[in-house]
């Protein structure tokens, strides 16, 4: 088991690897029982480097798990109407059982029409109002993967959620929001906090779990943290000067190595060296919360298959 000090290192990328290869075995047991391979597309509009790297990654994971996969290619300068056509064609096409639409999207379009486009059995980024109003009633549908993927990290760690005070930093639509209801359903006692939040520190030090989702670069420092908390960073960002690096990791050879040998690191919205030491568990960025979405897509893929193939999936 990894440790900084006493906490323990919640490793996403290990938890990740098990995911996709429970889902393999899905794949091979709906395909032993009768069933065809559960079919993924992803609808990709313009140019953003980072998509096209984040599609490509959803790519090879599906086609590695045994789906079928499928991108589907838009000019940025698309207009909502063929957008809301190839939607339309993929919802009537029995072999696909999962779209995504790989966000953000263009600010021509309007994302929230074309996401409740979807059916609401083939949304497998859970993003649909349907979904979205499934998850706050507790009734079963398809729910965003990082949400989910926190959840079964906690889980799968043996973390006890029930009576815990949790503290969510965000309120996205893809993060903050589904996470809080998950969280209610585990019967955590659970405080949303946003940019208009009074006091943040006074709130995150009160949590028994920690979640950082805002985007913003190290903002949870170790005066936002109880001692004993588990710490979840849900952020990303990479670093490409030597002076963040240096004030984010002193004396972190490894940190070091790694942006000389690359020209840059990856970090999170926790200031891991510092907050690492006073926490219970924390996960680390790379490797915690970022490889588990992936994964946690594919189940839900899977999960949809099963349902629409009659082959379980409850």
């Amino acid at each position: 088991m990894n440790r900084v000090g006493d906490a323990k290192i919640l490793d996403g990328s290990a938890l990740a690897k098990t995911i996709r290869s429970e889902v393999a075995e899905g794949v091979a047991r709906l395909l032993a029982g009768g069933g065809r391979p559960p079919g993924l597309a992803a609808i990709l509009v313009g140019d953003h480097p980072a998509s096209a790297i984040y599609v490509g990654s959803k790519a090879r994971a599906a086609e590695a798990a045994g789906f079928n996969h499928r991108t589907v290619r838009f000019d940025a300068d698309t207009s909502e109407r063929e957008l809301e056509r190839a939607i339309d064609e993929l919802n009537e096409d029995d072999a696909i059982d999962g779209i995504l639409v790989q966000l953000p999207l263009p600010d021509s379009l309007r994302m929230r029409p074309i996401l409740d486009r979807l059916d609401p059995a083939k949304d497998v980024d859970g993003l649909h109002a349907v979904n979205t109003g499934r998850l706050w009633l507790s009734q079963p549908g398809l729910f965003p993967a990082t949400p989910i993927g926190i959840v079964e990290l906690l889980d799968r760690s043996q973390l006890e959620l029930e009576g815990k005070r949790a503290v969510i930093v965000g309120r996205s639509h893809l993060v903050g929001k589904p996470l809080a209801a998950l969280l209610l359903e585990r019967q955590a006692t659970v405080t949303l906090c946003h940019s208009r939040t009074r006091d943040l520190q006074s709130v995150t030090r009160e949590a028994d779990l920690l979640v950082a989702a805002v985007g913003k670069l190290a903002l949870i420092g170790p005066d936002f943290v109880k001692q004993g908390a588990v710490v979840i960073d849900v952020g990303i960002h990479r670093i490409t000067e030597v002076s963040e690096v240096e004030r984010l990791f002193p004396g972190n050879a490894a940190r070091r190595a790694a942006f000389e040998r690359n020209g840059s690191v990856v970090a999170g919205d926790v200031d891991f060296d510092r907050v690492a030491p006073r926490c219970s568990a924390i996960t680390p960025v790379p490797g915690g919360i970022g490889p588990l979405t992936v994964a946690m897509l594919l189940a839900n893929t899977l999960t949809a298959s099963q349902r629409r193939q009659g082959k379980g999936g409850e």
